[in-house]
């Protein structure tokens, strides 16, 4: 896989919990900031589908049997 660069700003004292977290665990930086990302980009798409479930339900009444969709479009 290949791997690109960011640049980011933080506070100071969170670099100095991050890098101490690390350290004492034997963590990777790059590691742990990586499955960080992935987790909170995971978890933002779980809220969003919540969100998305939530204003189709209203819809649901109004929907149509896919067999009878599929007969109305003569497929």
């Amino acid at each position: 896989m290949e791997k690109d660069t960011i640049s980011i700003k933080i506070d100071g004292s969170l670099i100095k919990r991050f890098r101490t977290f690390c350290k004492e665990r034997g963590v990777k930086y790059g590691f742990f900031v990586e499955e960080a990302i992935k987790e909170k980009l995971r978890e933002e798409e779980v809220k969003e589908d919540i969100l998305d479930l939530k204003s189709l339900k209203a819809e649901e009444k109004s929907a149509v049997p896919f067999e009878d969709y599929l007969k109305r479009r003569h497929v």
